[in-house]
């Protein structure tokens, strides 16, 4: 960890200290897991880490956050939300994911209200602003913090500063919630949702770690990191990758000839 990194968290312990408690939006991913294993450390019981799981939540996703709170001796709390009755979340809007995180904030603060803490905070990191992100807006608009992004850690100071401490989730693979695999427009289902869910188990079970399953009606994209593109040169894995898609209910199996990079659904909303 580098010096730089090293002030960035001692400012972010700097800033949890004088929250005095905070709830954590805690997903399992690598901010979010951060923040809260930080802020467990340093509030001890004032600080509560809080799971939200619906059909776009990977039921993979909410193990592995179950997990990390028993190892970490975490407070945690895992809640149902319901964004396929939003309004404008199933419709998949562009700004799907600011009536998604009001719901969730909104809910959250609830929860903190009723627990006696002062604070709610998600995992955003100063990186985040380079990409499309409504669900910001509705944070802004509801106080939730964001302590990584006011301590200035980018993803890879996070990760750094993870890897010192020991925690499992340094080199996990960035996540975005099941519905960021539609394009904007197309309607999203529980049916459709299970569709994606079961793909993207398939290629984690086959050992790719970078990879995203989009849903295109009848057809699926995959988009893979350039290593993991190297391994459909195996004839049996893209059969059987062919023939399991099938059966999952997609009738056109493609490969995205571009690797995956995050955002790529949102790079059609920003300006040039």
């Amino acid at each position: 960890m580098t010096n730089d990194t090293s002030l960035k968290v001692k400012k972010l312990e700097s800033i949890i200290e004088k929250m005095g408690s905070v709830l954590v939006a805690f997903s399992g991913g690598v901010d979010s897991t951060f923040l809260a294993v930080t802020a467990g450390r340093l509030l001890g019981d004032r600080s509560l880490a809080v799971t939200a799981t619906s059909p776009a939540y990977a039921r993979r996703e909410l193990k592995e956050a179950e997990e990390l709170a028993s190892i970490h001796r975490l407070r945690h709390r895992v809640i149902e939300s319901c964004e396929l009755e939003t309004p404008g979340f199933s419709e998949n809007t562009p700004d799907r994911c600011y009536h998604c995180k009001k719901g969730l904030f909104e809910e959250l603060k609830s929860i903190a209200k009723n627990e006696g803490i002062d604070h709610v905070a998600d995992g955003t990191n100063l990186d985040d602003g380079n990409d499309y992100r409504p669900g910001s807006r509705a944070a802004a608009e509801l106080g939730i913090r964001s302590p990584l992004a006011e301590a200035g850690m980018t993803k890879e100071d996070i990760r750094s500063a993870s890897r010192a401490i020991g925690l499992e989730t340094a080199g996990k693979p960035a996540y975005a919630c099941l519905a960021s695999r539609f394009p904007y427009g197309d309607h999203i289902t529980s049916k459709k949702l299970q569709q994606v869910e079961k793909i993207e188990d398939l290629l984690r079970e086959k050992g790719l770690k970078v990879f995203r399953a989009r849903h295109h009606g009848n057809l699926l994209r995959l988009e893979l990191g350039k290593e993991e593109m190297k391994s459909l040169s195996d004839p049996d894995l893209r059969n059987e990758i062919v023939a399991y898609a099938r059966e999952t209910g997609f009738e056109y199996i493609t490969l995205d000839l571009e690797s995956y990079r995050t955002g790529r659904l949102n790079e059609s909303l920003i300006p040039d």
